[in-house]
């Protein structure tokens, strides 16, 4: 009886909670949830209208985020004591299909069992755009969050000092570009809200962080043209800590493997007190991301840069309503 209940209404408003937690670009939260009740899945699809045809015109960003957002609805499922089994891409008629979860019965004696500090990093979890202090994050937790990466079909490649320069340079480099191209700037400013904005969706203003007053740290700028927007320089770590996340296949079912990735890794910063940030203005340039590769890799294909450290939390964003159609 227990299985023929799996997905009543209870389970898909847990499970669509802790999904929609996931980060996403610009908090653009690209997906949309669908549950098929005749087979008990839970069907993961594209949001078309929340994209972002400048700065993501292949939508690899968009499988990042919906592939994070599928981490967090299988981790609240074995939360829970399910097994889930995904299916990327799972309908080649259906391109707006991008994931099937489905919940294949209660989990076994010898089954894996939930980290329940990972779980209950999924609401702890915040973008932080503060300056960290530095501090440098122990051996072990860096070895977990290169296990996590590994273990979800991903790489996670720690760069030494003079590869971190590199990356920050790459990533400057795009900023800069960005900044030079009205359509992009605009693009961004859009999904920038005030205080009290009546949308779930969207970076508000109070999310924002401060640009660094070294001019060492690129963080994006969401404020473009609008100066009174912006917050007032600051100090920012001398010690950047880096990871660049990538994946040995460029394909959509590898841009899905690498958002779950992503997602476990920051999860498992989380669990540890650590804050984080994505560095992605480097990736919406081809040959900008090409060159973010490290030296010596083949068939490295970068997806993001994610900063590590210890500081102030992030403030936290808005999400759209947990619901899905039937």
């Amino acid at each position: 009886m227990r299985d023929q209940l799996l997905l009543d209404a209870a389970t898909v408003e847990s499970l669509l909670k802790a999904a929609v937690a996931a980060p996403s670009i610009h908090n653009t939260q690209p997906w949309r949830f669908r549950l098929d009740r005749d087979r008990q899945v839970l069907e993961v699809h594209s949001a078309p209208e929340r994209t972002l045809p400048l700065t993501d015109p292949t939508h690899r960003a968009q499988y990042l985020s919906v592939g994070a957002a599928v981490f967090n609805l299988r981790l609240a499922a074995v939360h829970q004591g399910w097994r889930p089994e995904v299916r990327p891409l799972p309908d080649p008629h259906r391109p707006g299909l991008l994931a099937a979860v489905r919940l294949t019965g209660p989990l076994a004696a010898d089954d894996q069992p939930c980290d329940p500090g990972l779980y209950e990093a999924i609401a702890r979890r915040h973008t932080s755009r503060m300056p960290f202090t530095g501090r440098p994050v122990p051996e072990p937790i860096v070895a977990e969050m290169t296990a996590a990466a590994h273990a979800a079909g991903a790489r996670l490649h720690l760069p030494d000092i003079a590869g971190t320069r590199r990356l920050l340079r790459l990533t400057a480099a795009a900023e800069a570009r960005n900044h030079a191209h009205p359509d992009r700037t605009t693009e961004t400013r859009t999904w920038l809200t005030a205080p009290g904005a009546d949308t779930p969706y969207g970076i508000p203003i109070t999310a924002l962080g401060p640009p660094d007053a070294a001019g060492r740290m690129p963080m994006r700028d969401f404020t473009g043209a609008v100066p009174a927007l912006s917050r007032p320089a600051r100090w920012f770590e001398r010690h950047i800590q880096l990871a660049l996340l990538w994946t040995p296949h460029d394909r959509r079912e590898d841009w899905l493997r690498a958002g779950q990735a992503l997602q476990y890794v920051l999860l498992t910063a989380t669990a540890h007190g650590l804050r984080t940030s994505l560095l992605h203005q480097a990736m919406e340039w081809p040959d900008l991301r090409t060159a973010t590769a490290p030296p010596r890799h083949r068939r490295c294909h970068p997806h993001v840069l994610i900063r590590f450290g210890y500081g102030p939390e992030g403030a936290s964003t808005p999400r759209g309503t947990a619901q899905s159609t039937a």
